[in-house]
């Protein structure tokens, strides 16, 4: 029988993907065949599996962590924030529907079924599925129909272990809290929990230990420091852009602007790991830095609606004067459609039907249709005559003269759009700047060197060196008894 442990949080960001993929590497380092499960994730930042369909970016990475193709069946249900109050609903990689907040809650019974199914298919033939909780089951307003946290582990009878976040604050409050407010179904399933983030010197929080136990009765599974390996990680969320807002220094400024609905930021993540580039990103309120050689519009869940708030910030002047000043502008996916100078959506796929101006810097126009293109694909720089790997997740098809200058080639058809003079380019391609050498050819353009390292290879060192720190701080006892 194939075991699963689950592991829950306290709260949301306390570290639970990046344990989670840390424990993967660690059991497949072990040998064993593992796999990872979230029942049901929010985000905007999505890959493509390996079969096919959408899932979190974060299990994609999990995936690779333990070694294993990913599969829609890892986060069979994905909720994609459109606005404040709905999401797209994406259903074992499958776009589902839509609905607001009040709504969704009366729909997750019925997506039960699916996300137990899903647990059994994943489960198949694996030693053991490592399993992430979302947002706190604490929230014990939202505990009927739930699917994401104690609901799930209730129903699939598997264990939890809690993680409390120590560098927020009030770590002590937060388990003891959940082990009072929690009804005595859901709190015996948990047998333990971690303390994660932790600086300083651990010895002197073993008082904190004992009064969590004496409250709790739970034991400590380990204490973990904060985990220098995690920055060299994709990031999940993009609560990360909070902590994000200025670069480090370096020979090429990179500015993105960071809006409400951006989706598949970690795109930007290799020219972030470039010492030679500045990756600034730009809050509300902050002008687009006028010393910037490349502007980056990421991807966007709702276009025009980030559209506007792009302008409302009045970085459509700044991006203008970007390039009339000679400055560069790469468009990917929904900021590629914002580069335009037309957005319809005559169905109202993200809102309301409506046609809006674009920022009228390629000679493009697109149109929202309902046919979703999700895929993997392998394609070529036309630009820098260099190999790439990637996906495509988007809604909308895009025409126009400057279509007639792809920058690139996508399983053997043109994608995207170039300006006359090549200064403003967009395409729908995800991971372009995975590629170390298009990295490599991008800053060469701009006369710096770069690309010298092994993205790929960097990412799956940081999973070694992350499974190689767990294995030192987590109870040897625990990870004999779940590992085998």
């Amino acid at each position: 029988m194939t075991r699963a442990i689950m592991l829950q949080g306290t709260g949301s960001d306390v570290g639970k993907t990046i344990l989670v993929a840390g424990l993967c590497r660690l059991a497949a380092n072990r040998g064993l065949k593992v796999a990872p499960f979230k029942p049901q994730n929010m985000s905007n930042n999505a890959a493509v599996s390996d079969d096919g369909g959408e899932i979190g970016r974060a299990q994609w990475l999990q995936a690779l962590a333990a070694r294993t193709p990913s599969s829609v069946h890892m986060n069979p249900v994905l909720l994609k924030p459109q606005s404040e109050t709905g999401s797209q609903i994406i259903v074992q990689g499958k776009v589902f529907g839509q609905a607001k907040g009040r709504d969704y809650q009366r729909l997750k019974p019925q997506l039960l079924g699916a996300v137990l199914e899903s647990f059994e298919t994943v489960s198949a033939g694996k030693d053991i599925v490592i399993v992430e909780g979302a947002g706190s089951p604490a929230e014990i307003n939202l505990r009927a129909g739930d699917i994401a946290n104690m609901g799930f582990a209730t129903r699939a009878g598997v264990p939890v272990v809690l993680v409390g976040d120590i560098d927020r604050g009030g770590v002590i409050a937060s388990l003891v809290g959940t082990h009072t407010i929690l009804p005595q179904e859901d709190r015996a399933q948990i047998i333990g929990y971690i303390i994660n983030k932790f600086r300083g010197d651990v010895s002197l929080f073993d008082d904190g230990l004992s009064a969590i136990g004496a409250f709790t009765g739970w034991p400590c599974f380990g204490v973990i420091p904060w985990l220098k390996a995690a920055a060299r990680l994709p990031a999940e969320d993009s609560v990360v852009l909070e902590r994000l807002v200025k670069g480090t220094g370096g020979a090429l400024k990179v500015a993105v602007p960071v809006l409400s609905r951006i989706a598949n930021f970690d795109d930007l993540d290799p020219l972030a790991a470039e010492p030679e580039v500045e990756l600034v990103y730009v809050r509300p309120g902050d002008p687009l830095p006028v010393n910037a050689g490349l502007v980056i519009l990421p991807g966007s869940k709702s276009t025009i609606a980030d559209l506007e708030e792009l302008r409302s910030h009045g970085w459509d002047r700044d991006l203008a004067m970007h390039v009339r000043r000679g400055g560069r502008v790469i468009g990917i996916c929904g900021g590629y459609q914002m580069l335009g100078r037309q957005i319809s959506d005559p169905l109202g796929l993200e809102g309301a039907p409506r046609t809006v101006e674009g920022l009228g810097l390629l000679d493009i126009e697109t149109v929202m249709a309902p046919e979703k293109t999700v895929r993997n694909s392998e394609a070529h720089s036309l630009e820098h005559d260099v190999p790439l790997s990637g996906y495509e997740i988007h809604l909308g098809v895009t025409q126009g003269p400057d279509t007639l200058r792809p920058p690139i080639r996508i399983d053997g058809r043109a994608d995207g759009a170039a300006s006359a003079d090549g200064r403003v380019i967009g395409t729908y391609l995800h991971g372009l700047f995975s590629s170390d050498a298009y990295r490599r050819k991008l800053m060469e353009s701009f006369g710096v060197s770069g690309g010298g390292t092994n993205y790929r290879e960097s990412v799956d060192a940081a999973l070694d060196d992350l499974a190689t720190e767990l294995e030192t701080r987590l109870s040897r006892e625990w990870l004999d008894t779940l590992l085998g």
